[in-house]
């Protein structure tokens, strides 16, 4: 009995086990950590009002119930009220000798395809990054030629014909600090990792765009106080935060709410490309209630020269995604009108971390 205890405990597969109610009476760790549920919360309720699962599976696992076989469902979205779906796999089986019990396993896929579509992302935006700053230096010269010219033709000019001129200077002028921007994404520092706590930096960009660019918008704050620190540099953290609490704030034309959340998920293990693995149990999910990103470009935000916006650079997320790649760490969306979710991954201080001061 201790054994199988241990056994089921140990397991790295979010599992339930049914009885033949559909009642969850076992929860372990991974399931718990998954749906963002203590064990207390599931135990002595029915499945499907605890877990949301995007398909009509009642009738089929009822019918697999009374055959005692498998069901497999491929690619649904399992969720719970306590966090958002996510793109999985299901298990249902009988537990042998045991009567009606059933036990149902969730095998999470949107994790491992985000880290490979990521992946693919940061190839695509050094790629990109390199043309982008290789023609950025042949541009600035000419259009520094073009702004001068336009300048002095505009001294002999009536104030009707200025206006013109007035026009190439000031287009000429928005294009170069495009080509900066452009510039200054090709050549970030390297970050420079420390201890940090999450919450004083999150406090900070909550603060900044509180009484600038989100002044607007309402902030709800539920924090994880608990949370150890994270390995990271805190100025390209801050500036992380800001991006995406910008990204929030300009998502609601008119006054909305963003929510900052942070807590503890061990289910998050990524494979760098030494072979070593990591995990990044830490993290923060960056909240709105605007319309949505465009279906359209949903899948591909985190590429550079990518935007929703009319007048975007398409340079903040993948700035954004650059910044945690570096840092160690993992970002997704999950995005539906009236709700959209920027969640960071991000590592622990390990414990042989040393500071390398006298």
């Amino acid at each position: 009995m201790i054994l199988g205890q241990a056994l089921w405990s140990s397991l790295p597969v979010p599992s339930l086990m049914l009885d033949g109610d559909d009642m969850i009476t076992m929860s372990n760790p991974a399931a718990e950590s998954f749906l963002n549920m203590s064990a207390k919360s599931l135990v002595g309720e029915k499945l499907w009002e605890k877990v949301m699962i995007d398909a009509p599976l009642e009738a089929p696992f009822t019918r697999a119930r009374e055959n005692r076989t498998s069901l497999f469902v491929n690619d649904v979205d399992v969720g719970s009220g306590e966090r958002a779906p996510m793109l999985c796999n299901l298990q249902f089986a009988p537990l042998q000798g045991s009567g009606d019990t059933m036990i149902v396993m969730i095998s999470p896929r949107e994790i491992a395809s985000r880290i490979n579509q990521n992946h693919s992302s940061g190839k695509a935006a050094k790629s990109a990054i390199g043309m982008a700053e290789m023609l950025a230096h042949e541009i600035k010269n000419p259009l520094a030629g073009i702004t001068g010219a336009a300048q002095l033709l505009s001294m002999g000019l009536t104030p009707e014909d200025q206006e013109m001129t007035d026009l190439i200077v000031e287009e000429s002028r928005r294009i170069v600090k495009l080509l900066e921007q452009v510039e200054q994404f090709g050549n970030l520092r390297k970050p420079i990792l420390k201890p940090v706590n999450i919450h004083d930096v999150l406090d900070r960009a909550r603060q900044s765009a509180a009484v600038g660019f989100g002044a607007h918008m309402l902030f709800v704050e539920e924090y994880d106080p608990s949370l150890p620190q994270t390995l990271a540099d805190g100025d390209q953290l801050l500036q992380v935060f800001l991006n995406l609490l910008k990204n929030a704030s300009e998502a609601s034309e008119e006054a909305g709410s963003i929510r900052l959340r942070t807590f503890y998920d061990t289910a998050l293990r990524v494979h760098r490309s030494d072979g070593t693995q990591a995990r990044l149990p830490l993290q923060v999910e960056i909240i709105d209630d605007g319309p949505g990103l465009p279906r359209e470009i949903a899948d591909d935000i985190f590429e550079p020269f990518v935007s929703g916006k009319e007048n975007g650079t398409g340079l903040g997320l993948a700035l954004v995604s650059k910044l945690i790649g570096d840092a160690g760490g993992w970002i997704s969306v999950d995005s539906v009108p009236g709700r959209t979710v920027f969640r960071l991954s991000l590592p622990v201080v390990p414990k042989d971390y040393e500071t390398g001061e006298d």
